[in-house]
C-alpha cells in the first residue's frame, strides 16, 4: 500500500526528520485558506501516487494567497500518469541549495534492508543509477543489529556530504530506519532531502510503500489508504480476502492458491496466444472456498466486461472437491452468469466433484479432468464468444 506525501512526511516527523508540514487542501478555497495561514510562499503539489508530478505541472510556487488559489484550481482535476488529481498539499516553500537523495528498501537477494543514497537527489533513483551508477551509494542494514554509526558515516563520506551537515544527516537516516522499520514498510524514500537556505537539512518529499501482509498490525496506516486509485473491484476482493488483481485478458480465472494461479494464467496465455487470448485476472480464492465466496470471487471477475469465459481451478487439499462443486453450484444459481465457465477438480473427492458439476446439467458448467483441457476449453469458449 503506497502512502501520499504528506501521509509520508507525517510519519517522518513523528520519527525526528524535519519536513515542512502544510495542510491539504481539496478545493481552490481551501489551498486559500491554507496559503493565507502559512503567510509566505508555498508550494501547491499535486497528491497522486505516482512519480513526474513536477514534469506533468503537478507541483507549482505561488507568492500570495490568491496566487495558490490559482495554483491549485489548476491542479486539482489533472490527470496524471491516468490518475486524477483529487487534492493538493499547500507546502511552506524552501531555497535548495543542494538536493539529496535518501531512501530504505527491501533487497529480497541478500534478505536485508539496504539504506540507498546519491548526492544527486530530484530525479528517480533509477534513472540515476543508470545514468551514472557510481553515485548511487548502498549499505546493507543488518535487521538484528540496526544501522550502524560507522555505515552513516561511511554513506555520507561517500556522497561528499559536508561534515557539517554529517550529524543532523545521521539523525535523519535512523530515523528514516526507524520509521522503516516500525511501520513494517517495503520503502522509505526522501527525494529530495535538500540543505536549504538556512544551512539545514529538510525532508522536502517523502514516499513510503507499506507491506500490505503486516496491515492487520497498523490498522491507523490501513486506514490511509487512499480507494480513489483502486479498481472498484480490486477494494471488494480486499474486503472479501481474495487476492485479485486484473489483467487485459478474456479468461477469468479463479483458483485456489497463488503459485496455482500463475500456473493456470501460465497455461490459458500458452494455448490462447495465438489467438490473442490471454488470463483477465489473477484471482486467488485461498483455502475453504465455501459458496459465499465463491459467489463473491465469481462476481469479482464477471465485472470486468472483457471476460468471455472463466476457468476454475480447484486443487482439494483440506478442502475437499465436493464441498468445492456444491459450492460451485450455488454460487451459479446466485449469481446467474451467461459465459461459460470451465471447471477442473483435482485432489481429495476430485471424482464426486466432477459427477456433481456434470449432474448439475447446466449447460454453461463444462467440467474438465485436467488443467490442459480446462485451458484448451476455456480458450475454446472464450474464441468463439469473441
Amino acid at each position: 500500500m503506497d502512502l501520499h506525501e504528506h501521509q509520508s512526511k507525517a510519519l517522518f516527523v513523528k520519527h525526528g526528520i524535519p519536513a515542512p508540514m502544510g495542510e491539504v487542501a481539496h478545493t481552490p478555497e481551501e489551498a486559500e485558506a491554507i496559503a493565507a495561514k502559512i503567510n509566505g510562499k508555498v508550494v501547491v503539489k499535486a497528491q497522486v501516487l505516482t512519480g513526474g508530478r513536477g514534469k506533468a505541472g503537478g507541483v507549482k510556487v505561488a507568492s500570495s494567497p490568491a496566487e495558490a488559489k490559482e495554483k491549485a484550481d489548476s491542479i486539482i482535476g489533472m490527470p496524471i500518469k491516468h490518475l486524477t488529481v483529487h487534492k493538493v498539499l499547500v507546502d511552506p516553500a524552501s531555497t535548495i541549495v543542494k538536493e539529496i537523495y535518501l531512501g530504505i528498501t527491501n533487497d529480497r537477494k541478500v534478505g536485508k534492508p539496504v539504506m540507498i543514497a546519491s548526492s544527486e537527489g530530484g530525479m528517480d533513483i533509477e534513472q540515476v543509477a543508470k545514468e551514472n551508477p557510481d553515485a548511487v551509494i548502498r549499505e546493507h542494514i543488518d535487521p538484528v543489529y540496526g544501522l550502524q554509526g560507522y555505515q552513516i558515516t561511511s554513506v555520507a563520506n561517500a556522497m561528499n556530504l559536508p561534515k557539517e551537515h554529517w550529524k543532523a544527516f545521521g539523525q535523519i537516516a535512523r530515523g528514516l530506519y526507524a520509521c522503516y522499520a516500525a511501520n513494517d514498510a517495503t520503502l522509505a524514500e526522501i527525494n529530495p532531502l535538500i540543505i536549504n537556505g538556512d544551512n539545514q537539512l529538510v525532508a522536502l518529499d517523502g514516499k513510503m510503500s507499506i507491506d500490505d501482509n503486516a496491515l492487520f498490525r497498523h490498522p491507523e496506516l490501513a486506514a490511509m489508504r487512499d480507494l480513489t486509485v483502486e479498481a472498484e473491484a480490486e477494494a471488494i476482493a480486499r474486503e472479501a480476502d481474495i487476492s485479485y488483481v486484473k489483467l487485459d485478458g478474456q479468461i477469468g480465472c479463479m483458483v485456489n492458491g497463488a503459485g496455482l494461479a500463475m500456473t493456470t494464467m501460465d497455461m490459458t496465455q500458452l494455448y490462447g496466444a495465438d489467438k490473442g487470448i490471454g488470463p483477465a485476472n489473477f484471482l486467488d480464492i485461498g483455502g475453504g472456498a465455501k459458496a459465499d465466496k465463491v459467489a463473491k470471487a465469481l462476481n469479482i471477475i464477471l465485472s470486468d466486461p472483457n471476460v468471455k469465459s472463466v476457468l476454475i481451478n480447484i486443487f482439494g487439499g483440506i478442502t475437499r472437491c465436493d464441498e468445492v462443486a456444491r459450492g460451485m453450484i450455488e454460487a451459479y444459481n446466485e449469481v446467474k452468469p451467461v459465459v461459460p465457465i470451465v471447471i477442473r477438480l483435482q485432489g481429495t473427492n476430485a471424482k464426486e466433484g466432477r459427477e456433481i458439476i456434470q449432474s448439475a446439467n447446466i449447460p454453461t458448467l463444462i467440467a474438465a479432468a485436467t488443467l490442459t483441457e480446462a485451458a484448451q476449453k476455456a480458450v475454446a469458449a472464450a474464441e468463439g464468444a469473441l
